[in-house]
């Protein structure tokens, strides 16, 4: 009988004569079905910023989440509700009865949590906020009705009709309050130092939490209206935007600049649904882990100079993600699984270490489609389908192991796997030392885990004694062979960067270097001839035909050539 469709979060919502009302997907798959009610469904609503909808029936207002279920129902002696409007700010829901009456409802009784805080909106100007360790409320009263709230990193951030106010969490008495020209604020999102309004008329605006205006991001064709939660993602130097008109591309700003990185934006081969930004660790480190249309998990290194190069795959059946406060941990739901990356950049260093760094739950006692709500300190919140709450303990020694290695206390973090004993501990310590170079530490880790292949190798760049060859030879542990390749030329090591090629069989591209450097190319040819001969094979490739015929092979000299190199090597020259 009634249909809505929220251009926010693209779901559908209908009501019908079977008196109940259903949440659909874009593509027309339910999400959520009511219990039938007494008479059928009349008018149904969806919120300007897709959190919410209103269902009307005979004598019948209900309140529910996007998800489907309810947060509040109440019996107005109305007859049947016919049509429901929203106001532009999604705090009033205005009704058309049967009765001839018009019916205004506001949306109260809101609650956020944050760590041993508790925020509720009491009335349309009153809040309570309640610190429940300490066992102390404090009454918030403000001049205008109470547009949105959001409370996270120590300050709790409300919009009114008019003004914005920045409280503190040990000072609840005196505000810092400035005015706002936009009157229909969609959603606040919060960082460690600073955080993001999103007003569905005025645009975006990024201010830090002493009032001041940092940007307004903007790009062409950005529309406000259509971005919700799972579109933005804000850390205290980076903003990311799925693009309002292919949900494909990727919009990347500098906080403090408020201009895109790139000249176009960052295109991925399916629709993106969800992105979040880690918010700890250096700026051009800054991970972006997003959800597509095909639930993969993928992580990039958003601020690298080549994006799509840090592109990896960390999973997939992905329904929720989110990133830890205060460390680079990741949980999602995967496949009916909690699963927990204690270093999701492990996928960049040793691709081998990331299963073995991840730690998994059964996901049942959770409910039917839960989603994650936060993931704070030792404990992640869920919310289940029916709305209720649930929380799950996740082990607190990767929080210190991180906290450690970021103080390069190398020696603490070693102590703290031995006595753990975990092997998901000692993979992520292994990635996590790999990529800041230490070699000692990273030799042990591997060890830990049973790596023999890896630790020999390890070995055998500790021995090595030139420090860019060190540097180049760990990019290729890595599987990064291009930084290993540049490392050794940018330091004139030019027979490394030949003998890398050629390791890697890139055989064309160490003839290549051998040629415009006019060094050890009888090198080359002499180890593509033994190559090819180990395997019978003959020589097609013309170039190295030439070569041959032109350059003579003695294993003798090229084998006096090569330790000449390692000699000078050896001694600085």
């Amino acid at each position: 009988m009634k249909v809505d469709w929220s251009p926010v979060n693209n779901l559908i919502l209908s009501g019908a004569e079977d008196r109940r009302y259903k949440v659909w997907d874009c593509y027309g798959r339910p999400i959520f079905s009511s219990q039938p009610h007494h008479y059928p469904i009349m008018a149904v609503s969806w919120s300007p910023n897709g959190q919410l909808f209103a269902v009307g029936a005979f004598n019948t207002l209900r309140l529910c989440d996007k998800s489907g279920w309810c947060y509040s129902l109440d019996k107005p002696n109305t007859g049947s509700i016919l049509s429901l409007r929203w106001s532009h700010d999604s705090t009033l829901v205005a009704g058309g009865c049967g009765n001839g009456h018009v019916i205004f409802a506001s949306v109260v009784n809101h609650v956020i949590e944050w760590k041993n805080y508790v925020v509720t909106l009491q009335e349309e100007r009153v809040m309570m906020v309640e610190d429940v360790v300490n066992n102390t409320k404090d009454q918030l009263e403000f001049r205008d009705r109470v547009v949105k709230m959001s409370l996270g990193w120590d300050h709790l951030v409300v919009t009114t009709s008019t003004q914005c106010l920045i409280y503190h969490v040990k000072n609840w008495n005196t505000p810092l309050i400035f005015e706002l020209k936009g009157l229909t604020t969609s959603s606040i999102l919060l960082a460690k130092k600073l955080f993001l309004i999103v007003d569905s008329l005025q645009g975006l605006s990024v201010y830090t939490y002493e009032g001041r205006l940092v940007c307004s991001p903007k790009y062409s064709g950005l529309r406000t209206d259509s971005l919700n939660g799972n579109s933005i993602a804000v850390s205290s130097d980076t903003l990311v935007l799925v693009d309002s008109r292919d949900s494909r591309g990727l919009h990347v700003f500098d906080i403090n600049t408020g201009r895109e990185l790139t000249d176009k934006p960052i295109f991925h081969t399916h629709e993106i649904l969800s992105v979040a930004l880690d918010q700890v660790g250096s700026t051009i480190e800054r991970n972006l882990a997003f959800v597509d249309k095909n639930s993969d998990l993928f992580l990039i290194q958003i601020r690298n100079s080549n994006p799509i190069s840090k592109l990896k795959k960390l999973g997939g059946m992905i329904t929720t993600l989110m990133w830890h406060d205060s460390t680079n941990m990741l949980a999602a739901l995967q496949d009916g699984r909690f699963t927990v990356w204690y270093y999701p950049s492990a996928v960049y260093i040793d691709t081998d270490l990331l299963p073995q760094s991840r730690v998994y739950k059964d996901a049942g006692e959770f409910g039917k489609n839960p989603q994650i709500v936060s993931f704070l300190g030792h404990h992640c919140t869920l919310r289940r389908s029916d709305g209720s709450l649930v929380s799950t303990a996740v082990s607190p020694y990767p929080t210190i192991l991180q906290n450690y290695v970021s103080k390069n206390a190398w020696d603490d973090a070693v102590r703290l796997c031995r006595f753990v004993k975990d092997s998901a501990l000692w993979a992520s310590l292994a990635a996590m030392s790999t990529a800041a170079r230490h070699l000692n530490t990273a030799e042990i880790a591997y060890a830990a885990i049973h790596e023999t292949e890896k630790v020999e190798y390890i070995s055998y760049i500790k021995d090595i004694g030139n420090q860019q060859a060190r540097k180049a030879e760990m990019s290729l542990f890595c599987k990064q062979p291009v930084e290993a390749e540049g490392t050794l030329l940018q330091a004139g090591l030019i027979y490394r960067a030949i003998r890398l090629n050629i390791d890697l069989f890139k055989w064309n591209r160490a003839l290549e270097l051998a040629i415009k450097h006019k060094t050890h190319v009888d090198t080359v040819l002499a180890f593509r001839q033994k190559y090819l001969q180990d395997f019978s094979i003959e020589e097609t490739d013309n170039v190295f035909i030439q070569y041959s015929k032109e350059i003579a092979t003695d294993w003798t000299t090229i084998q006096n050539k090569i330790n000449m190199e390692l000699e000078n090597e050896r001694n600085g020259k």
